[in-house]
């Protein structure tokens, strides 16, 4: 019995690392760039190349696993859902999808570090496999099955972003930003990790699946509600959802624009992913119809609970954003608003609310990149981040300005932009989901998702307001050159530069027209998402999991 079982458990074992293989890739793209600074050869060369090439490998093996590549893709189950590595991860359609949106973020902000030059030849090992390294703890978040996933994702995501944040070598603010985020993150750390053993001593497993599944069959206990409002709480610093949003503006002030970039898109795909897991298994209702047999009780407090965050937290981060000159504050605060709009999806508690937040993550990724982009190429060339050095500016240099017009407008959600469909999918599973709760006789429930439609609603309009003055300042006011009777000086921004920014801001114009094929890529992404995943054959021989 004991053979058998180690054969089994030997042949799982490939099967799992096959599943497991992009980030696999990395963990040996890691390894590879640490042991190419031993030779002198490489000692002094930029390896960002090499995380290049891996990351577009990592990404084309993924891409395999989405098209069904036996070579690479282990599934054996009809919906495409299986445990791996004795269920401590979970492999989906659901999972392959953050990949995809992870591994094409990570490619892009290597090649913009590579544009802009941070960071350099000497320092490249270092910053590229705390970059990889951060982007595999995402990858583990989005696939997490069990508490202690969970515990470890955030931190191989967390501690690689702190030491990034600080990167900037002799800057006080980056070394001050650094310092608050470590702070910041290490509390929420500790309160998530007491209220996981809140749970797991509940219930006596740490398996995600049945502790879910204990939540919502059992008694809302006063021990169960805590362990859950701290485990949200590691999770709600991670999105920078209110009140726990006050590490964002500081950190991504202080730290370099590439950085604030990849943390704004990365770090809020992977705690939504992992955010959508927890609520869909905890309230999760599946397709809007037919009505479940069994309504779950946690729905009650799921809805409300993610509603009122969500609505805090859109609204406060455009409000703060009015106020801002400084255009990476200016852009935290829109980060902090964009993460309550993301929220708002997964209140519906349905796999549609969910796929809506998948086309958004696409879409914020295009717009966000692109705007912390134009920040680094303009700190770049001005050696300036804040607003008021930038009057002018379509004078100096029309494509920045015009580009910076594309991801602004859409990040607003101006049609025919992607920004646009993004939030018109937000706003319509919330719509169908307040009329789906009203015709099962749940008023309460619908009017929170109409009254948070209204929200969703008016925040778009003051976004209008602070996005549009900073195209306002580059394009009404006169320059100061032209205030002191001087000849207007260009601002010329390199080559590739210019085609790097005139691909993204093409794609969300070609994407927002022509957005029915990622409609379907996030359908497929969440089939069978609420539905828990069957355990493998060794796990049904040993126990069903850990």
């Amino acid at each position: 019995m004991t053979a058998e079982l180690f054969k089994q458990l030997q042949g799982q074992l490939g099967r799992d690392c096959k599943a497991f293989l992009p980030e696999l890739i990395l963990c040996g793209a890691i390894v590879l760039m640490l042991l190419l600074r031993l030779f002198k050869l490489f000692d002094k060369r930029h390896l960002g190349w090499v995380a290049l090439a891996l990351t577009v490998y990592a990404l084309g093996v993924s891409c395999c696993q989405w098209l069904g590549m036996g070579s690479v893709d282990p599934r054996f189950l009809p919906d495409g859902t299986m445990n791996i590595f004795s269920g401590l991860l979970v492999y989906d359609n659901f999972t392959i999808f953050l990949r995809l949106f992870l591994f094409s973020f990570t490619a892009l902000i290597i090649l913009l570090a590579l544009l802009t030059g941070l960071p350099d030849k000497e320092d490249s090992a270092d910053f590229f496999c705390l970059l990889l390294g951060a982007v595999v703890g995402m990858s583990v978040m989005a696939s997490a099955n069990h508490l202690l996933m969970i515990l470890l994702g955030i931190e191989m995501a967390s501690l690689p972003s702190y030491a990034m944040a600080g990167f900037l070598k002799g800057r006080r603010q980056s070394s001050e930003a650094a310092l608050k985020y470590v702070v910041y993150g290490s509390g929420a750390a500790g309160v998530m990790l007491y209220g996981m053993s809140l749970l797991a001593g509940r219930y006596g497993t740490a398996y995600l699946p049945d502790l879910l599944r204990f939540m919502n069959d059992g008694a809302l206990e006063p021990v169960v509600l805590m362990g859950s409002l701290f485990l949200l709480i590691g999770i709600a610093f991670k999105l920078a959802a209110f009140p726990f949003h006050f590490w964002c503006p500081d950190v991504f002030e202080g730290a370099a624009a590439e950085v604030a970039g990849f943390l704004s898109v990365a770090s809020k795909g992977a705690a939504l992913a992992l955010l959508a897991r927890l609520v869909l298994g905890m309230g999760g209702l599946g397709p809007m119809d037919p009505v479940p047999a069994i309504w779950p009780r946690s729905i009650g407090i799921i809805v409300p609970a993610i509603a009122f965050l969500a609505a805090l937290t859109v609204t406060f981060g455009n409000f703060a954003a009015y106020s801002q000159t400084n255009l990476k504050r200016l852009l935290a605060y829109s980060t902090i608003a964009h993460a309550g709009f993301m929220m708002m999806g997964l209140t519906t508690c349905t796999r549609e609310g969910a796929g809506a937040v998948l086309f958004y993550l696409i879409a914020y990724l295009l717009m966000n990149l692109g705007a912390f982009a134009v920040v680094a190429f303009l700190r770049n060339a001005t050696g300036s981040e804040d607003l008021a050095d930038f009057r002018g500016l379509v004078h100096r240099n029309p494509l920045l300005v015009v580009t910076l017009g594309f991801f602004l407008l859409s990040l607003m959600g101006l049609p025919p932009l992607i920004g646009f469909q993004a939030k018109f999918q937000i706003f319509s599973v919330l719509f169908e989901g307040a009329k789906e709760f009203e015709r099962i006789g749940q008023p309460g429930l619908s009017n929170t998702l109409y009254a948070l439609l209204v929200i969703g609603g008016l925040n778009t309009v003051v976004s209008l307001f602070y996005y549009v003055k900073v195209l306002k300042v580059m394009v009404l006011e006169n320059p100061i050159e032209v205030v002191e009777n001087k000849p207007v000086v260009p601002l010329p921004t390199p080559f590739l530069a210019n085609v790097y920014l005139s691909v993204l801001a093409v794609a969300i114009l070609v994407v927002g027209v022509f957005w029915n094929p990622l409609d379907q890529a996030k359908k497929q992404a969440v089939i069978g998402f609420a539905e828990p995943a069957v355990p493998s054959a060794v796990q049904s021989t040993a126990q069903g999991g850990p």
